[in-house]
């Protein structure tokens, strides 16, 4: 039974790789089914967007918690400075006196102030992603046309594979009657002939390399299209958890102690907002990337199968299938460079404010994603 599931894994892989090869009339819609609507889905967009809204309205889920402990730390701290006056330690000073009541309201009013904190970066997040978003639809249209120009090679090269296994029935006829009564000089040049005909119907075939190069550009577009989803999971979980024990930072830095908690709170939810507009960011430098790459690609397999695909030249396209795979690798390196640079936004987020959490936070995540990641590779090798 084991020994099945990989075989029908890889029918139903072939039959997938197969499919762009197919006659359809509306080649966006099959692409779209099979690759997704765009580099990055836009539904796992949305999703994402819509869960960070979500969950940003539980800011107030240990508010009275805060106030109840904020009231405490403001009679330690008044008591501690009655005492330094009584003793002639200090002096009367009216601001430092202030300082616990501007927490406190920051406290009542926690969810205004973490609207204003976060709008800056928002704003940055806006703007980012609107040079994300027309860039996009550029790529995405190129990654159309760079995927009709792929099914045409495939097919000259289907109608090409046709053609030799034709003429190789037809030799095998015409070799079975006349191999008898011709000189071996004569069967020297038919062998000459005839054999870079059958070299040529085994390099085309082409189910296995469509396989390999839709796995290789699945895998490409999946690790980027998961890096970026990564990231925007980190900042609503990090941003989530800010939010709701922001409070308690606040009431903390009351006691002289804790004087700087809410600074670094402060840095440290910046931070984190910053990951947004610097990923459309990143997306939108890498995306200029998969322009160029689909572009230069785009040319090439023109140059194969002609402007409109009338003009095959099978030399070319015979010396292409000889690679292995149907494509270039240009787009699939720049995926690939995409994700690696998707994975730099945290390093980047404390370049603008300086803070070490969250570096340290992203490493930690890291290294517990690669510890899942190998556990995964060996139950999937177990069951297979």
């Amino acid at each position: 039974m084991k020994k099945k599931i990989p075989i029908l894994l890889i029918l139903m892989l072939l039959c997938i790789a197969a499919l762009p090869a197919s006659a359809d009339e509306d080649h966006t819609t099959t692409l779209e089914f099979l690759q997704g609507d765009g580099v990055y889905e836009s539904g796992v967009m949305v999703f994402l967007k819509g869960l960070k809204d979500s969950v940003w309205t539980h800011f107030d889920l240990f508010i009275a918690d805060a106030k109840a402990l904020a009231a405490i730390f403001m009679i330690i701290f008044f008591a501690v400075k009655s005492y330094e006056m009584m003793v002639g330690d200090k002096q009367l000073e009216i601001m430092p006196l202030l300082r616990p009541f501007g927490l406190a309201m920051i406290i009542l009013w926690w969810g205004v102030f973490v609207k204003m904190v976060a709008f800056p970066t928002d704003l940055v997040a806006q703007q980012t992603e609107e040079m994300f978003n027309s860039e996009q639809h550029i790529v995405n249209n190129l990654r159309v046309k760079r995927s009709e120009l792929m099914v045409a090679v495939t097919n000259s090269l289907y109608t090409y594979q046709a053609q030799t296994e034709v003429a190789e029935k037809e030799s095998d006829t015409w070799y079975d009657e006349a191999w008898n009564s011709v000189t071996s000089t004569v069967k020297q040049g038919i062998g000459t002939i005839i054999s870079p005909i059958l070299e040529l119907k085994n390099r085309l075939a082409m189910g296995l390399q469509l396989l390999f190069t839709n796995l290789l550009e699945l895998l490409g577009i999946w690790i980027l299209r998961l890096a970026v989803y990564v990231i925007f999971m980190l900042q609503i979980i990090y941003s989530t958890i800010l939010i709701i024990l922001g409070p308690f930072a606040v009431a903390a830095s009351i006691l002289p102690a804790f004087r700087d908690s809410f600074s670094t709170w402060i840095a440290r939810f910046i931070s984190v907002n910053l990951y947004s507009g610097i990923a459309y960011l990143i997306m939108y430098l890498t995306g200029l990337m998969q322009e160029y790459a689909l572009t230069s690609e785009i040319v090439k397999y023109q140059e194969l199968v002609g402007e409109h695909g009338m003009a095959a030249d099978m030399g070319k396209i015979t010396l292409f299938a000889g690679n292995g795979i149907i494509s270039f690798g240009t787009v699939i390196i720049v995926f690939l460079i995409g994700a690696i640079c998707m994975f730099t936004v945290p390093s980047i987020s404390t370049w603008i404010i300086s803070t070490s959490g969250i570096s340290s936070a992203a490493s930690t995540f890291g290294r517990s994603s690669g510890t899942v990641t190998a556990a995964a590779k060996k139950a999937v090798v177990a069951i297979l």
